[in-house]
């Protein structure tokens, strides 16, 4: 209590804080924080503090997206003047007409509703097309939370300080986590106070509650919040409790009741409840809380017992009408017996949620979650089996409604999900219904995952060949996939997760079975994806060209467009020139086919804006700067101008590549600032901001006074790169790192080292990934780092390496042949092979020559050949016979 007061009053100077109470369950965290909120009310010091509380609930857990937030919201957002919309939306939550967070939470805090619309719309396009991986889409997530810390921030600095209390933190949902992780990181100087309450004992079980230890204590090693480990009372809240409890009982009963109970607060609590006169200071403690629980349930006769026990089946809070339902007993019959019950203490009257306030029926909650926990245990399994079935069917509306609350839905999927094998295909659907809401109207990434998790293992269980069984088990797959996509590491399974490629080979196995062609395209797109992950670019490639022609074959534009553009994408980092050929193609029929015609369609808008930019950034590669620059300015312009920019940043990214390549250094670095800070206003990791950072470091270390800039910056990107972990950009930004290392006016003392170390990293993990342009790229950067270190003769195997592959495959996207050709050619010359060294410099020129010519401004074009570096020592180089 000192502590708590403490941070209080730290808050009234402008000092923010945050305090984690921990303990096992029953030591009294939530009497606490109850009794600290009527101490703020009558302290005189206390008053003027703003106190507003949530509670994680244990029912619904942490499928409830911005649970607390919403709850911790509303209090504070009714107490500021509203105009009069927002008025009557609030209004209508106190009857639970609004069915999600989002839209509560958009009402509350300026601008989020637009956050979220964007976000939601490229989530929907992403899951239709499957082409966007989703660290483009988490920033849309990171920026919600930060706009509602910024709101709640405003709201402290515009009154008095506030103080949130969340109970039961265990049972947090990730988005909500996520908003505690920005504001714990806003507290120093904020008048906000945080306090949470954690219950310890499912954290050996591993799940959610482990996650949620793991962040707890990430926080504290960070330094942003403080735990304190609650033990039992101390003697003197014991005595305390006894003497306002039982006035007349012996004050050895007190002593006594401390040292058999160790304090622990729901003991305490009910052997105080068992205590008579006739005992004096006799403790009757049982040898456990079941046995206590039992002796108080022995005295209710057996119907009673069977009513409680379907009331715990429905959870801590329950509705007497559903309670009826699922006994199939009358309202008012269930509602009276219940007020009998509340008499022996078991149970006691409520306010329902806020989706029931309307509903005829008593709303009540047992005594203590232990209480609950011991009642609902002592059921068989085929109990909870037939129990928790009868409570969904008690819950669901009796005809279906599109606006069910979140809650409810989240509540009904829960039962299913213990509700048995009957109830497979229900919790099945339900749960994939909720994993695609949290993910398109909430972007709540993680929720959507779990759901997705507990979908599959219900579609496994039912019998196979059934064919909504399979369609459900496809959308389900998709899903999930695109979900974890950035956690694909090169494996078959992302952290803590499934095995992707599997999973990816059942659902294509299910559209077989199906025979609906469009299934058939895009579980064979699905497949392309989760085998360039797992066993590389080749086998990704068949997969991705047997999706093109399953599209020709079944004659749909859309699906033939969105294939042809992704296998356009990728057969680009094979051969250039074949992905050249899928992309013009993509374009033909774009603008063909008027089929193809719906600007408002966000699956053909986001499959056209990829091919667009890759098209553009494919003729960079091949040597066509003139004609790269105007269809990647006209293309950034007209992103700049949607309402989603989701793509902006890589477009940018292209945009700067040739700008680079041009010589235009200031204008390079303007678009590449650009890029940062519209992600920067995103917020959260991503890798195409690491990319662009990676860019950006480059161009800064070539000049003495910017270099230590830049190689902070590369070291920033590299790391940001590693927490992404985009399979097809880790061995760019890798050697770009490398290269930026080799390159510096000032640099580091172990650079080449690190370049070393960089470059046969790449070369490793390429030669399993199939990435060759990388591949290239890191073999000449081998050589460079050998050649530097004296040791000639690995210098020139690598260079030779380097040249061997280029001429097999041509050029490469993100790979200029030119410095290839040049940089080998200097290793061969430092070799002896001076012939050799000539050609390679001739073709080099000619290289550069060529892409000279397709540059139609003259100003451009000049300085193309004399302010690039490369371009310089190329031509200026003069290499005669020895």
């Amino acid at each position: 209590m000192a502590e708590l007061r403490e941070l209080a009053a730290g808050l009234f100077a402008g000092r923010g804080g945050a305090l984690v109470l921990d303990s096992i369950a029953g030591m009294g965290k939530t009497s606490l924080l109850g009794a600290f909120s009527r101490l703020s009310a009558e302290d005189p010091g206390l008053r003027r503090l703003r106190l507003v509380g949530a509670r994680c609930h244990p029912g619904i857990g942490p499928g409830l997206v911005y649970g607390p937030v919403v709850d911790l919201m509303l209090p504070l957002a009714k107490g500021v003047k509203q105009p009069g919309p927002v008025r009557q939306f609030l209004s209508f939550t106190r009857r639970g007409v609004v069915r999600t967070a989002p839209e509560l939470l958009s009402a509350m805090v300026p601008g989020l509703g637009m956050a979220f619309t964007i976000g939601q719309e490229v989530t929907q396009a992403s899951l239709a097309t499957g082409s966007m991986p989703f660290d483009s889409l988490q920033p849309f997530q990171q920026g919600v939370a930060l706009q509602i810390v910024e709101a709640l921030v405003d709201l402290a600095r515009s009154g008095d300080p506030i103080l949130l209390t969340v109970d039961d933190v265990q049972h947090m949902d990730p988005s909500s986590m996520l908003v505690v992780d920005r504001l714990l990181h806003q507290l120093s100087d904020a008048p906000i106070g945080l306090v949470l309450s954690h219950t310890t004992d499912a954290v050996a079980g591993g799940g959610h509650a482990a996650m949620v230890e793991e962040m707890l204590q990430r926080w504290a090693d960070d330094g942003v919040l403080t735990r304190r480990r609650l033990g039992g009372l101390p003697p003197d809240a014991v005595h305390e409790l006894v003497r306002s409890t039982h006035p007349t009982a012996p004050a050895a009963y007190s002593e006594k009741l401390t040292r058999l109970t160790d304090g622990h607060a729901v003991f305490v609590r009910l052997c105080l409840d068992e205590w008579r006169p006739d005992a004096g200071d006799e403790v009757g403690l049982p040898p456990s809380l079941t046995r206590i629980v039992e002796t108080r349930m022995g005295v209710l006769p057996a119907e009673d017992r069977e009513l409680l026990a379907v009331a715990a089946t429905q959870g801590p809070v329950f509705l007497s009408r559903v309670v009826a339902s699922a006994l199939g007993a009358r309202d008012e019959d269930v509602m009276e017996r219940l007020r009998r019950i509340a008499g022996t203490g078991l149970v006691e009257l409520t306010s329902p949620p806020a989706w029931a306030t309307e509903e005829e029926s008593d709303c009540y909650r047992f005594q203590h979650g232990a209480l609950w926990r011991v009642v609902y245990e002592r059921q068989t399994p085929g109990q909870a089996w037939a129990r928790h079935a009868a409570v969904a069917r008690a819950l669901t509306p009796e005809r279906p409604r599109d606006d069910v609350p979140l809650p409810l839905r989240l509540e009904i999927a829960g039962h299913l999900r213990r509700g048995g094998p009957r109830c497979l295909a229900a919790s099945a659907e339900a749960h994939a219904e909720l994993a695609r809401t949290a993910a398109t109207e909430g972007l709540s990434f993680a929720e959507a995952e779990r759901h997705c998790e507990e979908a599959l293992r219900a579609v496994r269980a039912l019998p196979a060949g059934d064919a909504a069984r399979d369609r459900l088990l496809i959308q389900v797959t998709e899903l999930l996939l695109s979900l974890t996509e950035v956690r694909w590491r090169g494996s078959s399974t992302p952290t803590g997760g499934p095995d992707i490629d599997a999973l990816a080979a059942d659902a294509e196995a299910a559209a077989a079975r199906c025979g609906l062609p469009e299934l058939r395209i895009r579980t064979a797109l699905l497949r392309g994806k989760t085998l360039l992950a797992t066993r590389g670019l080749v086998p990704s490639l068949t997969k991705l060209r047997e999706a093109v022609d399953l599209a020709e074959e079944h004659g749909d534009p859309v699906a033939l467009f969105v294939a042809r553009v992704e296998y356009g994408r990728q057969v680009s980092k094979r051969r250039l020139s074949d992905g050249l050929a899928q992309l013009r193609e993509a374009e033909r029929l774009y603008a063909t086919d008027p089929r193809l015609g719906d600007r408002e369609d966000p699956v053909l808008q986001h499959a056209r804006n990829l091919g667009e930019m890759q098209l553009g950034v494919s003729l960079f590669d091949s040597g066509d700067l003139g004609e790269a620059l105007e269809r990647l300015r006209r293309c950034t312009e007209r992103l700049a101008g949607e309402t989603l920019r989701a793509e902006l940043p890589i477009v940018l990214n292209y945009l700067a590549q040739v700008y680079t390549a041009l010589g235009e250094e200031a204008e390079a670095e303007e678009v590449l600032r650009r890029a940062l800070e519209f992600e920067a206003e995103r917020g959260g990791d991503s890798g195409w901001h690491a990319y662009n950072a990676a860019l950006l470091a480059q161009l800064l270390v070539r000049h003495p006074a910017r270099g230590a800039e830049g190689v902070r910056l590369m070291e920033q990107a590299w790391a940001e790169t590693e927490r992404t972990w985009l399979a097809n950009l880790v061995p760019i930004v890798r050697n770009l790192y490398a290269q930026t290392l080799l390159e510096a006016a000032e640099p580091p003392a172990d650079a080449l080292e690190r370049a070393g170390r960089l470059a046969v990293d790449t070369v490793l993990e390429t030669r399993n990934s199939g990435m060759i342009r990388s591949e290239i790229a890191a073999l000449s950067l081998r050589s460079r780092v050998l050649l530097a270190q004296g040791d000639r003769t690995e210098a020139e195997v690598s260079a030779r390496e380097a040249l061997r592959v280029l001429d097999e495959v041509g050029d490469m996207p993100a790979l200029r042949t030119e410095e290839v050709l040049y940089r080998s050619a200097v290793v061969l010359r430092e070799t002896g092979n001076h012939a050799e060294a000539r050609s390679l410099l001739g073709r080099a020129r000619a290289v550069i020559a060529r892409k000279a010519e397709s540059i139609p401004d003259e100003r451009l074009r000049e300085g193309f050949l004399r302010n690039v570096p490369l371009n310089r020592a190329v031509l200026d180089a003069e290499w005669g016979e020895r």
